[in-house]
Order: C-alpha cells, then sequence, then structure tokens
C-alpha cells in the first residue's frame, strides 16, 4: 500500500460517505418534510450539512476498516487453527445480530419485533458484498467480509443505535454500509490483487 494508494481510497470513499449522506437526508426529508438538520431548513445548507456529515461518518469508516485489518491480522497470527478463528467469526456475527434486536428491546423496555429489520437488512447487504468480494478475489474472502460488514459496521453505528431513533440509525448506518462495502470491495483493485488472498 503506497501513499498515492491510500489517498485513492480514502478520498473516494469520502465522497461515498458524502454521497450517501445527502442520499439518506433526502430520504429522510422526502418521508418527513419536517425533518431538518441543525435545525437548518434552507435546501442547500441541508445538503451541505447531510454531504458534512456524510463524509464524517466515511472517516469512522475508514479507522473501523483499517482497525479489522490489524485486529484481523492479530487474530490469524494467535489463532493459527483456521477452523477454530472461521467459528470465531461465526459466533462473533450471530452474537451481533441478536444484540441488535434483544439487547436494544431490553434497553427500551419495549417489544422486540421493531428491532428485527435493521439486522435483516443488514444481513442481506452484507451476505451481497460478501458474495461479490468472493467473486473477485477467492472463496477465502466471504467470510472476513461478512464479518468485516456485519459487526464492524455494527460498532461502527453504536453512537446512533444508542439513541433508538429510527431516523438517526438510518442517517449513520446508510453511509457506513456503503463506505464499508466500498473499501472491501475496491482494496483488491487498488491493490492490484484481484483474485488473490483477501
Amino acid at each position: 500500500m503506497t501513499l498515492r494508494k491510500w489517498f485513492h481510497l480514502f478520498w473516494t470513499t469520502m465522497l461515498v460517505g458524502a454521497l450517501l449522506g445527502i442520499a439518506a437526508g433526502l430520504v429522510l426529508k422526502l418521508t418527513d418534510q419536517n425533518y431538518t438538520i441543525l435545525g437548518l431548513s434552507a435546501v442547500g445548507l441541508n445538503l451541505l450539512y447531510m454531504a458534512l456529515i456524510g463524509a464524517t461518518i466515511s472517516i469512522v469508516s475508514q479507522m473501523g476498516y483499517f482497525s479489522f485489518m490489524i485486529v484481523r491480522y492479530f487474530g490469524m497470527g494467535m489463532i493459527r487453527n483456521a477452523r477454530t478463528w472461521d467459528l470465531l467469526q461465526w459466533a462473533l456475527i450471530v452474537i451481533t445480530l441478536f444484540e441488535l434486536v434483544f439487547l436494544r428491546a431490553i434497553n427500551s423496555e419495549g417489544d422486540w419485533l421493531p428491532f428485527v429489520p435493521l439486522p435483516i437488512i443488514l444481513l442481506m447487504v452484507s451476505l451481497a458484498v460478501a458474495y461479490w468480494k468472493m467473486n473477485l478475489t477467492n472463496a477465502k474472502g466471504f467470510l472476513p467480509t461478512l464479518f468485516f460488514m456485519v459487526v464492524v459496521t455494527s460498532l461502527e453505528a453504536i453512537p446512533a443505535l444508542r439513541e433508538n431513533n429510527p431516523f438517526g440509525t438510518f442517517f449513520m448506518v446508510l453511509p457506513l454500509l456503503g463506505c464499508n462495502a466500498w473499501q472491501i470491495l475496491i482494496l483488491p483493485k487498488v491493490l492490484g490483487n484481484n483474485k488473490s488472498e483477501p
């Protein structure tokens, strides 16, 4: 990874985050006419803030991605058995999806059904991205990508999840999913090693 390649990854991810921030904001504005960001009603200022917030979320996504790569590197060094490492990843994926429903329901002291759509959507998007990654690289790319898209995205979204606000959750999770998918799919191309070890 050269500095030039890293800059390319950084700025393109930030652009993806800004565009998805605008898209998320526009969807929220269309579904709720009273929705504003920072109390601003001017369309231009709202679009600017949506783009800035989306770009900021992309930086959170990038920190999560590089943290994931470091933790994965050390984890694979400590747990040398590939099967054990894979089982650990599967277990963390299942625990994360479970907690996205039941821990949030317990904390809100309400029904758990309203919390079901987020993990289902997260899992569906993650499976699609993992399948795509597997086609870009090889079969070994599926599980790490699925783990990253489910577990790391959930960790990155904790500030929005704590608020229990569906609008805020949507506004943060959409750019996070897009930026995470972009990074993990584009990295082999940036490094020039498609169809290789992820």
